[in-house]
C-alpha cells in the first residue's frame, strides 16, 4: 500500500474513532452501565409508594433488626426495600419507652427510645406549611416536614444515603411526659391551652418553646443509626463562615477545587463526587447549612457522605441560592449515574415522584405546592450547570463514571 493510501486510512479510521467516541459520549444509553441506570430508574419508581404496613417478611427479626443490616458503608438502605414500610410503620407506631433531650446541636429536638430499644430523633413541628421563611437561606428553625421530603428525595436520586424519616403524631401529655427524664421535663409548659417544651440546645430558649395542638404535636422521627457504624465529623470544604464580612475561600478563589483535590480524602476515592452529589442535593432542597458532614469512622475516604440533618430546607421557595452548587461549577465534574438520574427526573417527573412518595406519610401532605415546584425549576438550574461545564471542558471530562459494587452480608 502507497503511503499516501496509508494516510488517508489512518485519517480514516481516526475521524470514524472520533465520531464513535463521541456519539457513545452524547448518546450514554449505548452503554452497559447506562442501560442499567434507566432500568434502576424504572425500578425507584414502580417503588415509590411506601404503605406503612406491620407486616413483615422475616418474621423472626423485629424491624430495628432488618433496619440495621441494611446499612454498608456506601448506603443506608438497599435498592431492594420491601420491608421499608414495615420499619417505617414501626417507627411512627412504637410505644415510646424513654424521651430525653436531644444530642447536642444548635436546634430543638428529643431523643426517643422506642420499644425493642430503637432511637429515633425527633423533630417538632414549628411552622406551617406556606410559612416562608425570610432572610438569610439558613435562617429559621429546623423544618421537621423537611426531613421527610429530603428522605424520600434521596431515595429518588438514588443516592441512599440519608436515615430513614417519617411523620408522626405524638401526645405529649401521656406518651412523652410519663417517660420523660427530669432533663427533659423540666423543659415542658402550659402556653394557653397547648402542651409545649423547648428542650436543650445551643438555640433552645425558654421564650421560643415548640406546641402542641392542644397535647398533640406533629413531627418527624429519623432512625438512628445503628452503634456498630460510629459517625466521624469533617468540615465541609465549601462550608460557610457564618460571619458578616468574612467570605469563606471558596466564595473568592476560582481555582478552589484544583486546592480541594490536592488534599485528603478528596484527592482519591468517591469522596469529592459525594461532596458534588450533596450540593446538588442541598441546592434541589434548599439547604445551605451544611457546615460539616459526617462519614463513617476508619473508612480512609471510602464510606459514603452520610445525609444527616435536612431540616434547614424547604424554607423558602421562591430562593435559589446558587452557591449550594459551587463544588459543582467549581469542580465541574459529576457522576454519569448522577447526571443520568438528573436527565430522567425532567419536565415535571421530580416533582411528580416526589409527591407520589410522600403521599402515604402520615404528616401528608409534607410540601406546599410552591416548594414542589420549586423542586423542577432548580433541576433546570441544575442541569444547565452541567451544560455549561460540558460546553467548557468536554463531557469526557466532565462526566465521571464511578459505580461502585455495594455488599449486603
Amino acid at each position: 500500500m502507497k503511503l499516501k493510501q496509508r494516510v488517508v486510512l489512518l485519517a480514516i479510521l481516526l475521524v470514524i474513532f472520533i465520531f464513535t467516541k463521541v456519539f457513545l459520549i452524547d448518546n450514554l444509553d449505548t452503554s452497559a452501565a447506562n442501560r442499567e441506570d434507566q432500568r434502576a430508574f424504572q425500578r425507584m419508581l414502580s417503588g415509590l409508594r411506601v404503605a406503612l404496613d406491620p407486616r413483615l417478611e422475616h418474621t423472626l427479626q423485629s424491624p430495628w433488626e432488618i433496619a440495621a443490616q441494611w446499612v454498608v458503608p456506601r448506603e443506608v438502605y438497599p435498592e431492594d426495600t420491601p420491608e421499608l414500610g414495615a420499619v417505617m410503620h414501626a417507627m411512627t407506631t412504637k410505644k415510646i419507652i424513654k424521651a430525653d433531650v436531644g444530642y447536642k446541636g444548635t436546634q430543638l429536638k428529643a431523643l426517643l427510645i422506642l420499644e425493642g430499644g430503637q432511637k429515633v430523633v425527633f423533630k417538632p413541628k414549628r411552622y406551617a406549611r406556606d410559612y416562608i421563611v425570610e432572610g438569610e437561606p439558613y435562617a429559621g428553625y429546623d423544618r421537621h416536614n423537611a426531613e421527610v421530603a429530603a428522605f424520600h428525595l434521596d431515595r429518588i436520586l438514588g443516592f441512599r444515603r440519608a436515615p430513614l424519616v417519617v411523620g408522626r403524631f405524638v401526645n405529649l401529655r401521656t406518651e412523652i411526659k410519663p417517660v420523660a427524664t427530669e432533663q427533659l421535663l423540666g423543659t415542658f409548659m402550659t402556653v394557653g391551652n397547648n402542651t409545649c417544651f423547648y428542650g436543650k440546645c445551643y438555640y433552645c430558649r425558654e421564650t421560643e418553646p415548640a406546641c402542641a395542638d392542644g397535647d398533640i404535636m406533629e413531627g418527624s422521627v429519623t432512625l438512628w443509626l445503628p452503634d456498630v457504624w460510629p459517625l466521624q465529623k469533617h468540615r465541609h470544604p465549601w462550608g460557610r463562615t457564618y460571619r458578616e464580612g468574612k467570605l469563606a475561600r471558596w466564595e473568592y478563589d476560582e481555582s478552589y477545587c484544583d486546592a480541594v483535590k490536592k488534599t485528603s480524602p478528596y484527592d482519591s476515592g468517591p469522596r469529592l463526587l459525594d461532596i458534588i452529589d450533596t450540593a446538588i442535593f442541598d441546592y434541589l432542597i434548599g439547604n445551605a447549612d451544611r457546615h460539616h458532614y459526617e462519614s463513617f469512622q476508619d473508612d480512609e475516604g471510602a464510606s459514603m457522605l452520610i445525609l444527616l440533618d435536612n431540616a434547614k430546607s424547604f424554607g423558602n421557595p421562591a430562593l435559589d441560592e446558587r452557591s449550594i452548587l459551587a463544588p459543582l461549577y467549581q469542580c465541574c465534574i459529576i457522576r454519569v449515574s448522577t447526571w443520568n438520574r438528573l436527565n430522567y427526573l425532567k419536565n415535571g417527573v421530580l416533582k411528580s415522584a416526589l409527591k407520589t412518595a410522600m403521599s402515604h406519610d402520615p404528616i401528608s401532605p409534607v410540601l406546599s405546592n410552591p416548594h414542589l415546584d420549586a423542586l423542577d425549576q432548580r433541576l433546570l438550574s441544575i442541569l444547565a450547570t452541567v451544560k455549561q461545564c460540558t460546553d467548557q471542558f468536554g463531557p469526557d471530562v466532565v462526566l465521571v463514571e464511578d459505580r461502585m459494587t455495594l455488599s449486603h452480608l
